[in-house]
């Protein structure tokens, strides 16, 4: 898809030919929210221009539906993105009775791969945890062989049926982690940002779990982690979020609960000649998506912020 534009945004045509789309909402947006998303849409495309690689984006304003997408139909590497749809199928199978999110789980010596940092440091044999506990592994370090016992649990085939269910038919949880074998013979686990943001959305509406389970899961997803898209943003704000990193690949998807403006945003990169760059772009566009949301979460529909600290002069 190079572009689209819907009734509303004719105006917004030319500009939106470079590979961009911003969709009508249920309701209209005033001229100055239009300017927003424009001005949005115009750093998002700047970002693209210089960085060095492939760029994926996808933004959901949850409350009137409006949508942002840049190359938002390519297939791109999930890297630990994938890891909500494995926490997203893991509380499903809770909630259908095949298991206890308190069910106990012994490490074992055979469960440990590379890139588990936790789970190295426990005693195998020995140490046991609810697979909750697994799962907050998985989550917060990113553990491999947590996220490993979890797909064992809840089995690989079962995760992209939850995804068929979901009409997610891109987004696919092909091998474990770290299976270098299954990655050198095209065994990718790969998603778009469209349908990352249409995951989240989903979880965050209730389409896939009941009020008790989603709000634990999003607690779950909520846990501080090192990742790129709250970098940038006030350090008390709620990202419910998972980041992905391998060689060439940076992504980060997650829900960011800014007032009564709360949105989606999933940021994928991938042909990355610095993965660096990768990075600093998903904590740019992060910034600037927040400086809109937070702009329209606390300002009036003419754009005034009325503080009781108001230090703007006369």
């Amino acid at each position: 898809m190079v572009a689209e534009v819907t009734k509303p945004f004719i105006a917004w045509a030319l500009f939106a030919v470079c590979a961009t789309q911003i969709v009508s909402a249920q309701q209209p947006a005033t001229q100055k929210e239009l300017i927003l998303w424009q001005k949005l849409a115009a750093t998002i495309q700047d970002e693209d221009r210089k960085l060095d690689g492939v760029l994926g984006v996808a933004i959901l304003d949850l409350s009137t539906g409006r949508t942002f997408f840049l190359n938002a139909d390519e297939v791109l590497p999930t890297a630990s993105s994938i890891k909500i749809a494995i926490l997203a199928e893991l509380y499903h199978q809770a909630q259908q009775g095949k298991l206890k999110l308190t069910e106990l789980y012994t490490l074992q010596s055979s469960d440990l791969v590379g890139g588990s940092g936790i789970a190295r440091a426990l005693t195998p044999g020995v140490t046991r945890l609810t697979l909750r506990d697994v799962a907050a592994l998985m989550i917060s370090v990113s553990d491999n062989s947590a996220t490993n016992v979890i797909i064992d649990r809840v089995g690989m085939e079962n995760v992209n049926t939850l995804l068929d269910s979901l009409g997610l038919t891109h987004t696919r949880l092909l091998r474990k982690m770290m299976d270098v074998q299954a990655a050198a013979e095209g065994r990718e686990n790969v998603a778009s940002p469209r349908e990352m943001m249409l995951l989240l959305e989903a979880l965050y509406r209730g389409k896939v779990l009941n009020k008790q389970l989603t709000e634990d899961f999003l607690n779950l997803l909520s846990v501080h982690k090192e990742s790129y898209l709250p970098r940038p943003l006030p350090e008390d704000l709620r990202v419910a979020n998972k980041p992905g990193e391998l060689e060439g690949v940076r992504n980060d998807s997650g829900i960011v609960f800014t007032g009564n403006r709360p949105y989606v945003i999933s940021v994928m990169t991938t042909f990355l000649r610095h993965e660096r760059d990768g990075g600093e772009v998903i904590v740019r566009i992060s910034a600037a998506a927040y400086s809109m949301f937070d702009s329209l979460s606390r300002a009036s529909q003419y754009g005034r912020i009325v503080s009781t600290h108001d230090s703007s002069p006369p």
